[in-house]
């Protein structure tokens, strides 16, 4: 298939996903509504097929060949408020939402058991994305005669996509897999500055929409001790992407240098995990390192890597199971020396949300079709850098950020 071919597909594929806020750093906790009804849990408890991204090896856990599709609805909320600096004659300034406050994002995965020893699939998720929406904002316009900044009328938006075939091997209690990854993203980026050199007209910064892809593997492997316990490992690779011109267009009138351009890297990521069932009670446990600060891109921005804690629990019970779960990382978004990327940061890219609260359900409607429900609510993170070296009359940038998610997911089994 040809590249641009495939690029219309995933386009239209994309087109109700506007934004994504995906909670760990960029990253979604838990792909598939039995995973997010868990906390995000999914290195060694299996959700049949649609656990190829969080461990490959547990494909083997189905009957004969699962497919499950269906989606999540996000609805972040992003405010945000320049504070200026007491010596300069600017009056208290709004705080202003962002527009980018509800987004769909698309899953569908498929499982198959070729024979007792080797298993396959194949599935296409939305994994990762974030940004803002100010264009609606005070104006930036309107600052010679209300005072209110506008936060540039700021606009960003990074949509990532992967596509995973995954094959794994099973020997008595043990499964290992291997799953190459094609990763379709795209980024946008665009506000408005006064330019100073031409009498404070009002410039569009912008370089329109990048899109590129990328390859990268997971390797994954569990260990079934048949008496209720399983343990399992994941490790999945980094992912370079290169959207031209966006990052150096964007950071150029603030005087940011970029060592890796217009290079914005998917880090790699490493987890453990343990599950255990008794009876109709299972308890899962993951945990997951993503290495930000080795990711090209999010490196310059002074990203820190994040140590992911999961923890789940699910009781079933004959044609039903209700799910809940934690989820918490620390901010991967820091405060850094340079108060440009600490603008750009907390104004575009405010992937700062920590802890998640989550509970879900699967309802069985017969032996082949079920349906799962899983609900997510990330608590109010509240972060403000310093920006007073910019020399713009502010002296800090603050933005409270919290999340609700809905996610739904029907399973076919034969």
């Amino acid at each position: 298939m040809k590249a641009k071919t495939l690029r219309r597909i995933i386009t239209l594929s994309l087109i109700t996903a506007t934004t994504i806020h995906a909670t760990n750093g960029d990253i979604l906790i838990g792909v598939g509504a039995k995973a997010r009804g868990m906390g995000g849990v999914g290195i060694a408890m299996s959700h049949g097929a649609e656990s190829t991204l969080s461990n490959p090896a547990l494909i083997t856990s189905i009957e004969n060949t699962e497919i499950s599709f269906g989606g999540t609805i996000f609805m972040p909320d992003i405010q945000t408020q320049l504070n200026p600096n007491s010596m300069v004659p600017l009056p208290p300034q709004d705080t202003l939402t962002s527009d980018a406050d509800i987004n769909m994002i698309p899953e569908v995965s498929l499982a198959m058991k070729i024979n007792e020893e080797f298993y396959m699939g194949i599935g296409m998720w939305g994994t990762a994305g974030m940004g803002t929406d100010y264009s609606n904002a005070t104006g930036i316009n309107n600052m010679a005669t209300n005072g209110q900044f506008s936060n540039f009328d700021m606009v960003t938006n990074l949509q990532l996509m992967q596509f995973a075939v995954p094959l794994a091997y099973k020997t008595e209690g043990l499964s290992l897999a291997i799953a190459p990854i094609l990763q379709y993203g795209n980024l946008d980026i665009n506000f408005a500055m006064p330019n100073p050199e031409h009498g404070g007209a009002i410039d569009t910064v912008g370089a329109g929409l990048a899109q590129d892809f990328g390859f990268a593997y997971s390797l994954g492997a569990t260990y079934d001790f048949s008496n209720g316990l399983v343990l399992g490992a994941v490790y999945k690779s980094e992912i370079d992407m290169e959207y031209k011109n966006q990052l150096t267009t964007a950071t150029q009138p603030f005087g940011i240098v970029l060592p890796d351009g217009d290079h914005l890297e998917q880090p790699a990521e490493m987890g453990v995990g343990m599950a255990y069932t008794s009876g109709q009670h299972t308890v899962a446990f993951d945990y997951k390192k993503i290495m930000w600060s080795d990711a090209k891109g999010y490196a310059s921005f002074g990203w820190e890597d994040q140590d992911v804690y999961a923890v789940g629990y699910e009781y079933r019970q004959d044609n039903w199971a209700l799910r809940a779960g934690y989820n918490h990382a620390s901010s991967a978004v820091v405060e850094t020396m340079n108060p440009a990327l600490n603008m750009f940061n907390l104004l575009g890219f405010p992937a700062t949300a920590e802890s998640h609260y989550t509970v879900g359900g699967t309802y069985a409607i017969s032996e082949q079709f079920s349906f799962d429900l899983a609900y997510v609510y990330a608590a109010n993170t509240t972060e403000t850098f310093d920006i007073s070296a910019l020399k713009m009359g502010l002296d800090t940038v603050t933005t409270d950020h919290r999340e609700d998610s809905i996610s739904f997911q029907l399973n076919y089994k034969f």
